[in-house]
């Protein structure tokens, strides 16, 4: 697991909004007259658009308006975060330090845009804690495609096995796995099934988790409050 580069998906993997995306996406979908369940919110992270669009119609119908239900879902993410803020996940600023001290480059991959990706990681301070951020809406096609992984893999300048991605939902580990680069998957709304287990490089119960993993393969002595 000794990379050069780590490439961390957002929502759900440095932050605590993946629940709230399920949750608004149902909400605002309800709203709308679509009796849509956390099963189907599941089932769209990290999806792009042009791929999120066709199945949400399969599933409700063509009168499903995704571009109307996705604003709407957008107006109560944003309420939501106004009132409460952004919640770190646990392990985050550890992680990002100790890859900075290793020398370790890192990067956001993310299917959110750019506007919404840097006010996210600039409200928590960690934004200047990543070498590059790298959104699914830049290229041409998002998760669960490769093109975001590769784009990042190009931007830092190594080849995709130079790279460890981490990963909480199937969407994400798609693309990363698609693009050839080994993905961690830190589980968030659900576990692995046996299927998607078989692309993973490994799995990991938290971030520092992950970061005791990373110390064993950099030959550091883990010390007992870095256990996840």
């Amino acid at each position: 697991m000794n990379r050069k580069a780590i490439l961390f998906d957002m929502d759900g993997v440095l932050i605590n909004t993946e629940v709230y995306l399920i949750r608004y996406w149902c909400q605002a979908a309800r709203e709308a007259g679509f009796p849509a369940t956390r099963a189907h919110g599941l089932q769209i992270r990290s999806l792009a658009g042009e791929y999120a669009a066709p199945l949400l119609q399969e599933w409700f119908g063509p009168e499903f308006d995704y571009q109307k239900i996705r604003s709407r879902r957008k107006e109560l993410m944003k309420a939501h975060i106004a009132e409460h803020g952004i919640e770190m996940k646990p392990g985050v600023v550890e992680l990002l330090t100790w890859l900075r001290e290793k020398g370790i480059q890192t990067a956001v991959v993310t299917a959110t845009d750019r506007e919404r990706t840097t006010a996210y990681l600039q409200s928590i301070g960690i934004y200047d804690l990543f070498d590059r951020i790298i959104c699914a809406t830049e290229v041409p096609h998002g998760k669960p495609q490769p093109d975001v992984y590769l784009h990042a893999c190009r931007e830092l300048g190594l080849s995709p096995q130079d790279c460890l991605a981490v990963e909480d939902a199937p969407n994400g580990v798609l693309a990363a796995y698609r693009a050839g680069v080994p993905v961690v998957m830190v589980p968030d709304q659900s576990e692995p099934d046996e299927k998607l287990s078989g692309l993973l490089y490994d799995r990991a119960e938290s971030l520092l988790a992950l970061k005791e993993k990373l110390e064993a393969c950099q030959g550091v002595p883990v010390s007992p409050s870095d256990a996840g």
